[in-house]
């Protein structure tokens, strides 16, 4: 038997979709990787934190071409009831009123602060800025303007009881399309059955369940958990409602600068520092090794690279007020790269990682709250 359940999905900010010509629409395939994502998180202890078990349940589930003798379609059935293209155009993007804020570490040739856009900070690639019009705008002709909504609806074996804490999951944290992590793309599912978006005082089974030690997890090198720390889960929400999104999205941008710059670089370029947990590359501040690992694979491909641990998302509450979100699926330097360190770096990162945590989760204690 097979369970059909539909959901509204409705983007609290915009969203940059890309189809084949990096155009914004409304399409399937993000959202099967969202679900791919969440499930991951969601049925990660029941594998026992497993990577190779997880992998194969995930292609049994999801569809494989590679598990010998068990080649599959997916279980799962996803259908949009429109593929429209995104309504928000290069014209209107609303740059010209975007707030500044002062990055001590962006100057220009005579050494002086120069402000910085913060939807551009959250959003360079998608976003440029335009030296003519002197305001940010979009890199392509259209994105998914805040507020749009289309049905989901979905259909999957009804012994995949997992199914309802993924969809709980991307309710809470989930975000779709380039920058998503930064906060963009942040979306909400409207149904009954699931429980609200603003985390606040909530103290839920299901994430007490997911939720797992960040010493713990970074003996990982893969996000598969909420990470706690002895202060809680590792999750903050805005001290305060905001009246709009942009609101909330120049606090996740000023909470961003706090927390990186937090961390000075102070070693010579080419070495690795302390920022370079938090993701690479870095502008300006690269790591040799890292380069050399880059320059080895082909064009394109994301090796070399560190994915940000700390995830960005805007919610909204019942009142129809928007609030700022981060938490933290921590996991440890992926192998690859710490391979390509010296015997003395790889020893001094993974002693360092969870005190350079401690510090960024302090910063994030004094800016936003975090949740019961």
């Amino acid at each position: 038997m097979m369970v059909k359940q539909s959901y509204t999905v409705r983007f609290v900010t915009p969203a940059f979709l890309g189809n084949a010509e990096q155009q914004g629409q409304w399409r399937t395939p993000p959202f099967k990787a969202l679900l791919r994502q969440w499930w991951r998180v969601a049925a990660a202890k029941d594998y026992g934190y497993n990577h190779e078990r997880l992998r194969e349940a995930e292609g049994r589930l999801f569809g494989n071409a590679w598990i010998e003798n068990n080649f599959r379609k997916s279980e799962l059935r996803l259908r949009l009831d429109r593929w429209d293209e995104g309504k928000l155009k290069q014209s209107v993007w609303p740059g010209k009123d975007e707030k500044k804020l002062t990055h001590w570490e962006v100057t220009n040739k005579d050494g002086k602060t120069i402000p910085v856009g913060a939807e551009l900070y959250l959003g360079y690639g998608p976003l440029n800025y335009d030296k003519i019009q002197k305001r940010t705008v979009l890199k392509a002709n259209a994105a998914i303007q805040a507020d749009d909504h289309a049905e989901l609806h979905l259909a999957y074996p009804e012994d995949l009881t997992v199914v309802a804490d993924v969809f709980q999951l991307i309710h809470w944290f989930g975000t779709l399309g380039g920058r998503s992590r930064n906060g963009w793309g942040s979306l909400l599912l409207e149904t009954k059955e699931l429980k609200g978006s603003d985390l606040l005082n909530q103290s839920d089974p299901l994430l007490n369940k997911l939720a797992r030690s960040i010493r713990q997890c970074l003996n990982y090198d893969w996000p598969h958990a909420i990470g706690h720390d002895d202060q809680g889960l590792l999750v903050w929400v805005s001290k305060k409602p905001h009246d709009t999104w942009r609101e909330a999205m120049v606090e996740l941008a000023k909470t961003k600068i706090e927390f990186r710059t937090n961390l000075a670089f102070s070693k010579s370029k080419g070495k690795l520092d302390q920022r370079h947990v938090l993701a690479y590359p870095v502008t300006n501040h690269s790591v040799n090794p890292w380069e050399k690992y880059k320059v080895a694979w082909s064009p394109g491909t994301r090796n070399g690279r560190l994915a940000n641990q700390l995830r960005f998302k805007v919610t909204k509450t019942a009142q129809g007020k928007y609030l700022g979100l981060v938490y933290h699926l921590p996991c440890a330097i992926p192998g690859e790269l710490l391979n390509t360190l010296e015997r003395a770096d790889q020893t001094w990162i993974v002693g360092q990682q969870i005190g350079i945590w401690q510090s960024v989760h302090g910063v994030l204690d004094n800016q936003m709250q975090r949740i019961q």
